[in-house]
């Protein structure tokens, strides 16, 4: 009797088919799927109080209490589009190459593990929402202080399952980009590509805003609240990148010191090229790099060896700098918080540096057999191509229907009011 009620508690924590899982058991690393709960929260941590005072420092008060609140409403939505159809949608199976199937909306029919992993597929979808946060908050920076909360949050709620969803699934959920054997360990596409692409074409759209209109960009209001900003993104990030490897492995402590190696060589890149041109705060300079760095090793991280990260952050660094200033200063684009020169362009140079650093002469995991250096590179480029457009072509289509019902932009006194131009 004694066996039987202490076993009675372990019955009922059996996953059934009723609780949306499968029916067969399963038996998950509880290793593997701790460590990628804890990635979980780290991704979170990064999406939403990192990302906001990241973004918060840079701009005024009263711009930086608007953007806490839309973040903070963004990741509500979508955690809820995320569960609702987003993770489906993305990672559905059975998948037929352009989007995932229809099996797990609201989360319902998720097997004990997921496919090919050792943790479950709660856990999986959990650690994956982070990632599904973070691409269209990142957009936010781009129009600062322009774009009424409104439209955002709809624009980026139809943005992520039109965009974010698929473009996911093309490249880690079996889509059309995977059986091509294009790699990004974690989120040089899927997060950073789409995301840079939609903000450039999308704060276009926009246009300027009135203080850089008039050529009266107020400073900066706490370049010491950028700093801790970055530094949450920085430890959310080694939720990103650890969590990618779906174990806690050698694959995971390696990405992670190359994700460290590329974060400190870009912060110091941009920190000494800030202090030669002398245009910004150092201390916003040294946070912008650290970020740049993040980003450009995020699709490499996995597979290439600890030098090969310091050279792709330095590479990154370099070419997000230039971006940055060729955006505002030559192009005269009003990408307000450099959304386009870190995301876009440190996407772009992580998934080519991945196709090269990732050869096993270099010290990589290797190719795919058979695939050179010149081949992986094509791939890359025309995924970048590809995503790049189709990322571009949506968000402006989406940009322009939503504003067909609300408006785009905030009215000519509420921008005076928010950047302290009155």
């Amino acid at each position: 009797m004694k066996f039987r009620m202490a076993a009675f508690p372990a019955l009922l924590a059996v996953p059934s088919a009723g609780f949306g899982q499968s029916p067969y058991l399963a038996v998950n690393d509880s290793g593997d799927t701790a460590w990628i709960m804890i990635c979980a929260v780290l991704a979170l941590v990064a999406a939403v109080p990192g990302l906001a005072l990241y973004y918060g420092g840079q701009v005024t008060r009263g711009v930086f209490r608007r953007l806490l609140r839309q973040i903070a409403l963004l990741a509500m939505v979508i955690s809820l589009l995320w569960i609702v159809t987003g993770y489906t949608l993305a990672f559905g199976f059975p998948a037929n190459g352009w989007i995932g199937a229809g099996n797990a909306w609201m989360l319902i029919q998720l097997d004990a593990l997921r496919d090919g992993t050792l943790v479950p597929e709660s856990s999986f979808a959990l650690f994956q929402m982070g990632f599904a946060i973070l691409a269209p908050a990142l957009m936010l920076g781009a129009w600062a202080g322009r774009a009424r909360s409104s439209w955002a949050l709809c624009f980026l709620a139809i943005w992520s399952l039109l965009v974010y969803a698929p473009v996911a699934h093309w490249v880690w959920g079996g889509g059309w980009l995977a059986s091509f054997g294009v790699m990004d360990f974690a989120g040089g596409l899927v997060i950073h590509v789409t995301a840079g692409f939609s903000a450039l074409v999308t704060a276009l759209l926009m246009g300027k805003s009135i203080a850089l209109r008039e050529g009266a960009v107020p400073a900066p209001h706490s370049p010491a609240m950028t700093a801790i900003g970055v530094a949450l993104l920085w430890l959310g990030w080694f939720g990103l990148i650890g969590g990618s490897a779906l174990a806690a492995t050698d694959d995971a402590s390696t990405a992670l010191i190359n994700m460290q190696g590329a974060a400190c060589i870009a912060g110091l890149t941009w920190t000494v090229l800030g202090r030669i041109r002398k245009t910004s705060d150092p201390l916003i300079d040294c946070a912008s790099g650290a970020l740049s760095g993040l980003v450009v090793v995020s699709p490499a991280a996995g597979f290439i060896s600890p030098g090969a990260a310091i050279v792709i952050g330095l590479l990154g660094a370099l070419c997000s700098y230039g971006t940055a200033h060729l955006v505002r200063h030559r192009l005269h684009i009003d990408d307000r918080l450099n959304v386009f020169a870190v995301h876009g362009t440190g996407g772009v140079v992580g998934v080519i540096g991945t196709a090269i650093f990732t050869s096993d002469a270099l010290g990589g995991t290797g190719l795919p057999q058979g695939t050179s250096i010149a081949v992986m590179i094509g791939w890359q480029v025309l995924a970048i191509g590809l995503v790049a457009l189709f990322a571009s072509f949506v968000a402006l289509l989406c940009a322009l229907m939503v504003s067909l019902f609300l408006p785009m932009r905030m009215s000519e006194e509420e921008e005076r009011i928010l950047d302290e131009l009155e």
